[in-house]
């Protein structure tokens, strides 16, 4: 069964790369002789219809004069790519790229085109999509419409390219627009001239390596009553987001007995010629905990990049001038990442988010260690979860079981809005918020 597996696989790579080079190679009226072609030589298997083998004839002779014109293209070119840092899925970017002619004539009629990383998936990951549609289709799920090519990296805007002489340099807008998040990666530029007939291009490409880092998509959310409240912080902002004792310190004093060993100050004991220790801050402040679920079967499904971009909302939402947010998640590892009160900036959050994946080899078990374990430092909790069964209802039970407040949104996928039972909410219905895939920036309106 695997090794027919692997056989749809390498079709789907072989026919993929064919569509690509087709593409690139050939203009919107070059692909519609090419199709034409194909076309006439399935109706031409017939000897009765001469005249399919006419068309046959014509279309074939079109496309090899093409060629012929864009055989003899042997420009050369630089090219300097002025990208930003960050982007963000789904909204368009422009960036700038410099295109010089270090051929001896002068080079007109070009377009810019961006090579983008093979966005094709390795065996593995076809293998987990094939599995999660049959899945899919199986339990009659029909309205959880996917991506028609969930690999897709982005989409470019070609540009053109004004007529350049020899030895000078044009400046060109660029537009692309990210359709994932993550790394983006560019492997270089390639300048395209098409032939006299317009039905191909000649391509010469520029090596240039550069990545982007795309961004969760963010939505608007209105100011939100979060739960809970001011909470003592032993040792203060340090304490609260290291392990072990702060090693901030308020001032010096005199040591009094009781006092532990590891608060003293050798330095100052020794000018001193008396044991001196230092003094800690301890704080009240409040402290939320963002709890995002990673525990999904289908790696490219829209409900889990739906609920990054949520997690990704209330980090950009919440203020954190005054509190701290912790970042609660498992991938290869447990994760909790904190920002506010000068420690980090939900800059750095989001470039985590960026980059955070379905985790497919652990419990949602793992999660909930992670939370519990962390949750006593915390005044109020925010779940952001990708499903609403037994396992996520008894974890919300056990954090209200531990007197923690919590806000509780599932995101589902499209069509699945259907009534979900609060379970433990249902005394604070308020509390508990159901998303849907596609119509996330309305039911995050309704939050209060």
């Amino acid at each position: 069964m695997k090794g027919i597996l692997k056989l749809f696989y390498y079709l789907y790579w072989f026919l993929s790369g064919l569509r690509y080079r087709a593409q690139r190679r050939l203009t919107q009226p070059g692909l519609v002789v090419a199709s034409s072609l194909l076309v006439v030589a399935m109706t031409g298997l017939d000897p009765e219809i001469s005249a399919a083998y006419q068309a046959f004839t014509l279309l074939a002779c079109f496309l090899l004069v093409s060629f012929a014109f864009t055989w003899p293209f042997r420009a050369r070119f630089s090219a300097h790519r002025a990208l930003p840092r960050f982007g963000t899925v789904g909204c368009p970017l422009n960036y700038r790229v410099r295109v010089g002619n270090l051929s001896s004539g002068l080079q007109k009629g070009l377009t810019l085109l961006e090579d983008l990383a093979d966005p094709r998936p390795s065996f593995s990951d076809w293998l987990a999509l094939q599995a999660a549609d049959g899945k899919r289709l199986r339990s009659f799920q029909l309205s959880q419409r996917r991506n028609p090519n969930p690999f897709r990296l982005a989409t470019v805007k070609h540009a053109e390219v004004p007529a350049l002489p020899a030895g000078e340099e044009t400046e060109l807008s660029v537009e692309v627009t990210p359709l994932r998040r993550g790394i983006l990666r560019f492997e270089g530029v390639t300048l395209a001239r098409p032939d006299p007939l317009g039905l191909m291009r000649a391509l010469v490409t520029v090596r240039l390596p550069q990545t982007l880092l795309v961004l969760p998509r963010r939505y608007p959310v209105p100011p939100l009553a979060l739960p809970g409240s001011r909470k003592y912080q032993e040792g203060g902002v340090a304490f609260a987001s290291s392990v072990g004792h702060s090693e901030e310190f308020m001032s010096l004093r005199d040591y009094r007995h009781g006092d532990p060993l590891r608060h003293i100050h050798w330095r100052t004991w020794a000018r001193a010629g008396r044991p001196v220790v230092k003094e800690f801050q301890d704080e009240f402040f409040v402290r939320h905990a963002l709890v995002l679920d990673t525990f999904t079967d289908d790696p490219h499904s829209e409900a889990f990049e739906e609920a990054v971009s949520v997690a990704a909302s209330f980090v950009c939402t919440i203020q954190t001038q005054e509190s701290l947010l912790d970042l609660l998640f498992v991938g290869p590892h447990s994760y909790c990442l904190t920002a506010g009160r000068g420690l980090a900036h939900s800059d750095q959050m989001l470039e985590i988010l960026a980059s955070v994946r379905p985790c497919l080899d652990r419990q949602f078990i793992t999660l909930e260690r992670l939370v519990l374990n962390h949750v006593r430092a915390v005044s109020g909790c925010i779940c952001v979860l990708v499903a609403w069964d037994e396992d996520r209802r008894d974890f919300v039970r056990h954090l209200l079981s531990l007197g923690v407040p919590v806000l509780v949104v599932v995101v589902v996928g499209r069509g699945q809005n259907r009534f979900l039972d609060a379970g433990p909410l249902q005394v604070q219905p308020e509390r508990f918020h159901v998303l849907e895939a596609g119509q996330i920036e309305r039911g995050l309106a309704r939050l209060n």
